[in-house]
């Protein structure tokens, strides 16, 4: 939970201070940089570190990870220019991918079946509060300390979380005698960078989805990850064994998990923008708003994971994604006469279903993987989450700007003009109800997940005993 909160807490105090950053290293436009190489190198990296785990222990790549992480964040506040800058990131994001590929595979060894979607249901907790601190904490340090603070608050907290962690986590199994499988690696981090980079690029006014530098990144990164996929079906030791998704409930879970971060995604490009643009809330004001979904999520995250050991998760995961749905529909009759309430119920609706979903469909999933993938199927679901994300953005972006487009073409007015926005808006929302719904069907149609011959780790001592009585 430690890491959990410090590696998503660095992926949302970051953004608040761009425009300092911009200013100060006189960075223009170049300054999405530092947020974009961050996600590139988590997510192109979550199932090689995965992997990684198998060979070398839970445990000493998720204390590396942290070791990484810190060492990232002192040389991030070290940076002299945007460059330095942004390649002290990618250090921070190895290290963040690191812990994030792992924390789940952790939980899965250290509780059994039926406990396991309750202790990722406090993770969900961890997970909305991370988010929703970040720009909180991050514009108090911004205002006292300048934009190098936000870096450096992550040293000494970070060297707290390896020594406790050195201290209770158990030591877990090995994976011996097998060979890294270094070309699938190296196909799957070329191809996600790449088609990641051009879903990046596309919704950008100078590029486009038309330009051929998009047109080419996504076609190339498209091809690489064919490639990946078919390396992987013949090597004799792949680094994804792709038999893992013919486990029915196992593949429901991930895709269901997919639709439901590109939703979210999509929602966090276009609330913003209608809050300051379109209902004129100041930045200030717009974040309380935006505050109302993760801090129901994690109010509700531990109630679904409390649940998920109780109700059968099909039932319980795809009626939290109905309730998405609904948050989401009722988000597409998004009008200029709204008030900032209009906004909190609908985004406290929305995480009050995803929390229902998400912790009982990650601890499904882990349940239906094998003890001996686990660490993958753990590195899958993170993989997932960040891949949603990048690609919500770029879906709503997409769907947004074409409706405007075709709206001002048609009536003859400009794009920024309200109607056009509101439309596109609209547009956006529905194509995350869809989306949401196909989740849910997915999620219902998972079955029932074969009983898990391993509840933990048994070759060393239990999470609970190595811990402290009073830290429990």
């Amino acid at each position: 939970m430690f890491g959990t909160f410090m590696s998503t807490l660095d992926s949302s105090i970051v953004n608040i201070a761009l425009p300092t950053i911009r200013r100060e290293l006189a960075a223009g436009d170049s300054v999405e940089w530092i947020v974009l190489c961050y996600l590139l190198t988590t997510t192109s990296t979550l199932l090689i570190m995965g992997k990684l785990s198998d060979w070398v222990g839970r445990r000493q790549l998720y204390i590396s990870g942290f070791c990484v992480f810190v060492f990232g964040s002192l040389l991030c506040g070290l940076a002299w220019n945007l460059w330095s800058l942004v390649g002290f990131r990618v250090v921070q994001g190895l290290g963040a991918a690191m812990i994030y590929a792992v924390g789940p595979a952790i939980i899965g060894d250290a509780f059994a079946p039926k406990e396991r979607g309750q202790a990722l249901g406090f993770m969900g907790s961890v997970v909305a509060a991370g988010s929703s601190a970040g720009p909180v904490i991050g514009g108090l340090l911004l205002g006292k300390f300048g934009w190098t603070s936000i870096f450096w608050v992550n040293v000494p907290i970070g060297l707290i979380a390896i020594w406790r962690a050195w201290t209770i986590l158990p030591e877990s199994p090995k994976v011996t005698g097998q060979r890294f499988d270094l070309v699938g690696a190296g196909l799957f981090l070329l191809g996600v960078v790449t088609l990641l980079t051009g879903l990046d690029f596309g919704p950008e006014p100078r590029y486009g989805w038309d330009d051929t530098l998009v047109i080419s990144l996504l076609s190339i990164g498209a091809v690489l990850l064919l490639l990946f996929l078919i390396w992987e079906m013949r090597v004799s030791e792949p680094m994804l064994r792709l038999s893992l998704f013919k486990i029915w409930p196992f593949s429901s879970a991930i895709l269901a998990a997919f639709c439901g971060f590109v939703a979210s995604g999509g929602n966090l490009f276009v609330i913003p923008f209608f809050l300051q643009q379109l209902l004129g809330l100041t930045p200030e004001r717009a974040g309380l708003v935006l505050l109302a979904g993760p801090l129901t999520l994690s109010i509700v995250a531990p109630l679904g994971g409390y649940l998920s050991s109780r109700v059968p998760t099909r039932w319980l995961s795809s009626a939290g994604l109905l309730v998405t749905a609904c948050g989401y529909f009722a988000f597409s009759f998004l009008d200029t006469s709204w008030e900032w309430k209009d906004v909190i119920w609908r985004s406290s609706l929305v995480s009050l279903g995803f929390g229902l979903f998400q912790s009982p469909n990650s601890s499904s999933a882990l349940n239906s993987a094998p003890l001996s993938q686990r660490a993958i199927a753990s590195s899958m679901i993170a993989f997932m989450r960040n891949l949603g994300f990048v690609v919500g953005i770029a879906l709503a972006a997409a769907v947004w700007y074409s409706a405007r487009n075709r709206y001002a073409l048609a009536h003859n007015v400009t794009p920024e003009t309200t109607d056009a926005q509101l439309l596109g808006m609209h547009y956006a929302y529905l194509i995350m109800t869809g989306l949401i719904l196909t989740g849910a069907l997915l999620s219902f149609l998972r079955g029932k997940p074969k009983p898990d011959p391993s509840p933990a780790v048994t070759d060393a001592p239990p999470l609970a005993a190595a811990t402290p009585p009073g830290n429990q």
